[in-house]
C-alpha cells in the first residue's frame, strides 16, 4: 500500500491538484475496493493494483482540472454513463465534493457496487443507479449539468442516448483515448446537433498513451 500510496502522491503533484490527506486515503480505499469487487464481479479486466492506479485513478484524476475549468466551484450535478466501477464517477466524487455524481449502468451488480462505495467511503455525494440512459429524462427531474463518459460508446451513440439527461446549458464530457478524428466526424454529419467546442488532450503521470477530453454541447436547431 505504501507502494501505491507513494505512486498517487507523485501522480498528484505531476497533475498539479492539490488534494488533502483524507481525499488521499478514499482513493486509496477506493482502490482496495474495486480490488476485492472485482474478484466476484468483474468490474475491470485490469487486476494489478499498480496497473490499477495508473490506468484507472490517475488516468480519471487527469481529467479533473479540465472538469473544473469547465464548471467551476459551484455545485453542479453529473452523470457518469456506463460507469462501470465506478470510473472516473467515483474518482470525481472524491476529488470535486461539491459536484454531485450520479454514476448509471445497466448492469445491476455494478450499479450496487457504487452504492456500496458511497456507504462504505461516506460519500453523500455519490449515488448508483441501474437504469438504462435513454430512459433519464430532466424534464422528470433527472436532469444533469455534465454528462461524462469513459470509454462507454461511439461519440454519436452517447450523445443521442444522453441528450434527454442533459439540462438546459448542460455539457458533455468524453474520455477517449486516441484524438477520434472519424467519430467526430460522422458526429459533424449529424446535421450540427452537436457542438464540439473542444478537444482537450491529457497527459496521464505513469501512463505512456494518448488521452484526451471531447468537450461537447448540443448544437442549435436545425432551420426549417
Amino acid at each position: 500500500m505504501s507502494e501505491l500510496r507513494a505512486t498517487l502522491q507523485a501522480g498528484l503533484q505531476s497533475l498539479r491538484l492539490a488534494l488533502d490527506a483524507r481525499q488521499v486515503d478514499l482513493l486509496l480505499d477506493y482502490l482496495g475496493l474495486l480490488q476485492k469487487w472485482n474478484k466476484v464481479y468483474n468490474l475491470t479486466a485490469v487486476r494489478d493494483p499498480a496497473e490499477m492506479m495508473t490506468h484507472h485513478l490517475l488516468d480519471s484524476l487527469a481529467a479533473i482540472t479540465p472538469l473544473l475549468e469547465q464548471v467551476g466551484d459551484r455545485p453542479v450535478k453529473l452523470l457518469d454513463v456506463g460507469s462501470g466501477g465506478g470510473l472516473p464517477g467515483v474518482v470525481i466524487a472524491i476529488a470535486c465534493p461539491q459536484i454531485e455524481v450520479t454514476c448509471v449502468d445497466t448492469v445491476a451488480k455494478k450499479a450496487a457496487f457504487i452504492q456500496q462505495a458511497a456507504a462504505t467511503l461516506k460519500l453523500p455525494n455519490l449515488r448508483g443507479l441501474h437504469a438504462r440512459v435513454e430512459s433519464l429524462n430532466a424534464l422528470s427531474g433527472q436532469g444533469h449539468d455534465v454528462v461524462c463518459s469513459r470509454a462507454f460508446a461511439s461519440l454519436v451513440d452517447f450523445t443521442r442516448w444522453s441528450q434527454a439527461a442533459l439540462n438546459p446549458g448542460g455539457i458533455w464530457m468524453a474520455m477517449k483515448g486516441k484524438h477520434p478524428g472519424d467519430e467526430l466526424a460522422t458526429l459533424q454529419a449529424e446535421a450540427g446537433a452537436v457542438d464540439v467546442f473542444h478537444v482537450e488532450q491529457l497527459r496521464v503521470p505513469g501512463l505512456d498513451a494518448e488521452r484526451c477530453i471531447v468537450w461537447m454541447r448540443p448544437g442549435p436547431p436545425a432551420v426549417a
